[in-house]
């Protein structure tokens, strides 16, 4: 997985320009279409690395002292709410041309 931390995409909602998003491709729609489809692996990406962080520190009692007091897991949960969400992330790969697409109706 890359390096979330480091990503140069943004956590809040941004403006784009039209033209440069589309450009490889002259079209919205199939520029959008490859985008959400790398956001969808990337959402499933950092939903796995999470839940293996988390798994770590499960406890399997019920005891509600033990839910309270797992700060760990509180600290992991916490570092991934507030990085870019997948499509920010996406969007800024497919601006950085980071990801790989073809046509291939056009390659044939």
């Amino acid at each position: 997985m890359q390096d979330l931390k480091n990503t140069k995409a943004p956590v809040s909602t941004v403006t784009l320009n039209r033209n440069e998003f589309d450009e490889k491709t002259e079209n919205i729609y199939e520029a959008i279409s490859i985008a959400s489809k790398r956001a969808i692996q990337i959402n499933s990406e950092i939903k796995k690395e999470l839940l293996e962080k988390l798994e770590e520190f499960a406890t399997y009692s019920d005891s509600l002292e033990e839910v309270f007091e797992n700060k760990e897991q509180i600290e992991v949960s916490k570092f991934y709410e507030k990085l870019p969400k997948p499509h920010a992330l996406a969007v800024q790969e497919w601006l950085e041309d980071k990801i790989y697409y073809r046509n291939t109706e056009k390659d044939a």
